[in-house]
């Protein structure tokens, strides 16, 4: 049976959920309009930042996991997909992941202004695995993007052909890890130019080893990962060039520690001009891997002060996120845990970690939710980043009335100098549904510069929330490129506004499960263009813009002599690439 047919019969009768950690305390869900967060001030009722527009969209998707008619671990933690352009025409497509085992992920092409149709038969990408992850980028250098599929079994690589087919390489490449696959990211880990791909994995777990759990009120559970006692190492495989992959994960270091990995973000998190990998653990210590040069790996989330909270107390690390939040230069990070545990916000200093939870107000904001899905993003473009949460119980709540126990509210919380504020209507949304939400895909599909969000629920359809916020202020989009035509994973964009300098990378990891947007976005408020804009590739070339105008996308390849060039999108946008 599946997991969409359980959540609305004998999930209720039985009670079939509940575990990513040890088990949330279970309470009913709070109805949206009478959330309280803690006391914390609420942002008084505003426009709704977002319209749910999947169905009228053509979006046509729904996840339904499900392995057997008794619980299964894997079922409930599904929820991946991709935020891509394939065909490289200036609009964002998405690829989503079915976890029912006998295939279902499709490709949806955008078609402009966030209008999306089913390109999935003959694209070689409906697959046939229990998927949970993806990761995004040009691991061939032919200027395409190609997509890395997670699965719980063998995992998957499809080389992009051109013409909206992929092939699947997979056993070419030599990246089929047969464990329980997570999040994944592609990134430049020895600095030669092609990027690598480092692959977290959740737990050692297989039908012989399932076991029979129930929650406070004797009803069937999902166990938590720690009743199995099974953690388990994540992969890193280094790109050769050639069109494969080694698994350097024991000479690299990466195989020294045991988690059971849910998270990943590749950031150069001490500024030494290396990418490090940071690892969201679900119940164990969160792993942060600081690379030392040479494809070697060092685990210093302990020294750098990440791997648990103050307390001590190590959370059930699911989604993460790393922007930086406090315009030091420094990346920050964000990691999201279980209902009665807040998320744990860490305050990069130098490459050393302050938990600045409580301080900023996330740490009674969050902890009524189980989060997954997350991302800093700057929603109504004032210059200062927001922050979004996808999310859904693992234990069901004990309200008998509830037609799925496990949905809650998403979470949108405003970012005001320093600190967060929840926003009402929550979520962003009227009505503001409750789901059993896992990924989150942040980025601009309609491309009027506002940050538009797709959700992932579990026995739910997809949701597209477009970013309507009347009050949004100005913007500017920056489409980095490498040499090859591909988006330039790693790239670091700083603008100058003022006195503020701002500063984004270039990355697809974050959230949880998914693959974002690559293109960096500012948001400006008030402000009508850059003063400066200065690019630095992973390889140093750098190139600086003066007085960028606002309200457009512009696109960067490296390369000197820059020309900017016109192209309408067909929505009264434009893009200028600069070249």
């Amino acid at each position: 049976m599946k997991i969409g047919a359980r959540l609305t019969a004998a999930w209720i009768a039985s009670g079939v959920l509940s575990g990513c950690g040890e088990s949330e305390p279970s309470a009913p869900v709070t109805p949206a309009a009478d959330l309280t967060f803690g006391g914390d001030p609420v942002l008084e009722t505003s426009p709704p930042w977002f319209r749910e527009s999947a169905a009228e969209r053509g979006l046509d998707f729904q996840i339904d996991a499900g392995m057997a008619t008794t619980p299964r671990l894997p079922e409930i933690v599904p929820g991946g997909g991709a935020a891509l352009d394939f065909d490289d025409d200036g609009w964002l497509d998405l690829y989503l992941l079915q976890a029912t085992g006998d295939g279902g992920n499709r490709l949806f092409r955008n078609l402009g202004g966030g209008r999306f149709a089913d390109v999935t038969d003959g694209s070689g990408l409906a697959d046939v695995g229990f998927a949970m992850g993806t990761a995004t980028g040009d691991y061939d250098g032919d200027g395409d993007v190609d997509l890395f599929v997670s699965n719980f079994g063998a995992d998957r690589l499809f080389r992009n052909d051109g013409d909206g087919r992929f092939v699947d390489v997979t056993d070419t490449a030599g990246v089929g890890h047969p464990g329980f696959g997570a999040s994944a990211t592609f990134f430049d880990a020895d600095a030669d130019g092609d990027p690598d791909l480092y692959v977290t994995n959740y737990v050692d777990w297989s039908e012989a080893t399932e076991l029979e759990c129930r929650n406070r009120t004797g009803r069937l559970d999902y166990c938590p990962p720690a009743r199995y006692d099974a953690p388990t190492r994540d992969v890193l495989y280094r790109n050769d060039g050639d069109g494969t992959f080694t698994d350097v994960s024991e000479e690299s270091g990466i195989n020294t520690a045991v988690g059971t990995g849910l998270g990943v973000v590749a950031v150069d998190f001490d500024g030494d001009g290396r990418r490090d990998v940071f690892v969201a653990n679900d119940g164990m210590p969160d792993h942060l891997w600081i690379n030392q040069g040479g494809l070697r790996f060092k685990e210093e989330a302990m020294q750098r002060g990440c791997d648990r909270d103050l307390s001590g107390v190590a959370k059930a690390g699911m989604g993460v996120s790393s922007e930086d939040v406090d315009d030091d230069g420094d990346p920050d990070l964000i990691v999201c845990n279980l209902g009665g545990e807040s998320d744990s916000f860490y305050l990069n200093d130098g490459g050393r970690f302050i938990d600045a939870t409580n301080r900023s107000g996330l740490g009674s904001a969050s902890r009524h939710f189980t989060r997954f899905g997350l991302g800093f993003v700057d929603f109504d473009n004032d210059g200062v980043l927001d922050l979004y949460a996808a999310n859904g119980r693992v234990g069901a709540s004990d309200d008998p009335e509830a037609v799925d126990p496990y949905a809650e509210p998403d979470l949108l919380l405003r970012g005001e100098a320093g600190r967060y504020r929840p926003v009402r209507p929550a979520g962003g949304t009227v009505p503001t549904p409750a789901r059993t939400s896992r990924g989150a895909i942040f980025g601009d599909f309609d491309n009027d510069g506002g940050q538009d969000v797709v959700v992932l629920d579990l026995g739910s359809p997809v949701r597209l929330l477009r970013n309507v916020l009347p009050s949004r202020g100005g913007w500017l989009t920056v489409d980095v490129r490498d040499g090859r035509g591909a988006p330039a994973i790693g790239a670091v964009v700083r603008a100058q506004m003022g006195d503020r300098v701002v500063t984004r990378r270039v990355r697809t990891d974050s959230s949880y499960l998914t693959a974002q947007d690559p293109r960096v976005h500012f948001g400006l408020g008030d402000v009508d263009s850059v003063g400066r804009l200065e690019v630095v590739w992973p390889d140093g070339s750098t190139r600086i813009m003066n007085d960028v105008a606002a309200g457009r996308i512009i696109r960067i390849d490296p390369g000197s002599n820059p020309e900017a060039v016109e192209k309408p999108l067909g929505d009264g946008s434009s893009e200028a690439a600069v070249r």
